[in-house]
Formats: C-alpha cells, structure tokens, sequence
C-alpha cells in the first residue's frame, strides 16, 4: 500500500475511533428512557382544530384520562384517544342518530357493536367505550412512537385516516392540564 493511502486510512480510522469514544457517552444517554410528567406530542401533523368544550365534553374527557390511567397506560395513550374521540364525536357520547348514523356506531369513539365493540350499553359507557380503544391500541407495535393520527386509524379503521392528526394539540392540552388533577 502506497504512503499516502496508508495516512489516509490510518487518518480516518483513527477519526472514527474519536468519534465512537465522543460519541458513545451520548449515544448511551440518549437511550436512556425520559420521565416526562407532559404528554409527549410525535409530531402534530397539519393545521390543528380546537372546539370550546362544555361541561359534558370535559366530562369525558375527564373520563377518557380516567380509564387510561386504570389501564395503566401514559399520557400519550390519553392524548390518542382524546384526539380520537374528538375526530369521531367531538367528545359527546353518541346514542344512536337515527338516519344520520353511521351504520350502528356509537358512543364517544363511535365504535360498532356489529364489528365486536361491546353491546350499544357498553359502547356508551365512556370507561368501557375507553377501555376497549386502549386494548385496541396496545394491539399495535410501536404506537408510543407513531404519529397520532397512524396509531389511532390502525385501531379505528377509519374512512378518513389522517383526520385524527387536526385534535392533537388540543387533546395534548386537555390532557396537560387534567392529568394531575
């Protein structure tokens, strides 16, 4: 090997070595898990909407943090299936709508009972209705780490996949403020 090439892998090999021993203590910090006492926002995707919430609206949101905190599950479990439930009902725990309904969906997620939800009275209980979302959602591999919007059309199955994207601020907010209280 001539001089030159020698110095030259020699020289690059040895920025390598440097780099992984600069590197490695950050890289290995990094990998470390973050506590947050926030919810974590992936990436709010889009222009985002927001609704003045009424008392009953907050009450099932309230509801929502609720169950996911019974499930055992963080924050951002929350935040997905406020987002979720804003997109399908706007937080109002849906009976049936007569002709205006969605095949047989109901409640604040606007599950089905034909597709296995539950029956219409657990369907519009807001901790059972949750709940079921929840072990729906677990269901999907990686969700802490997807977009919003991915993880809940996976569990939803929605004809509009990316409208869950626009409530992400907002549940995000909902859920800050109401997760400690």
């Amino acid at each position: 090997m001539n001089t030159m090439l020698r110095k030259s892998v020699l020289g690059i090999a040895g920025l390598a070595l440097t780099g992984g021993v600069f590197a490695g203590p950050i890289a290995a910090h990094a990998a470390e898990p973050v506590h947050s006492s926030k919810p974590v926002a992936v990436a709010v995707q889009g222009a985002q909407s927001k609704i003045d919430l009424n008392d009953e609206q907050l009450a099932n949101a309230k509801a929502i943090i609720a169950a996911t905190k019974k499930a055992g599950l963080p924050e951002r479990a929350a935040v997905i299936s406020i987002a979720t439930s804003l997109q399908e009902s706007k937080l109002e725990n849906l009976g049936h709508l007569g002709d205006a309904n969605d095949h047989d969906s109901l409640g604040l997620f606007q599950q089905r009972p034909s597709s296995g939800w539950g029956t219409p009275e657990q369907i519009t209980n807001p901790e059972y209705s949750t709940l079921a979302f929840l072990k729906g959602l677990k269901q999907v591999d990686g969700w802490q780490d997807m977009p919003l919007t991915e993880a809940a059309q996976t569990v939803q199955v929605s004809a509009y996949p990316d409208a869950y994207a626009q409530w992400e601020q907002q549940a995000a907010d909902i859920v800050a403020h109401n997760w400690n209280s």
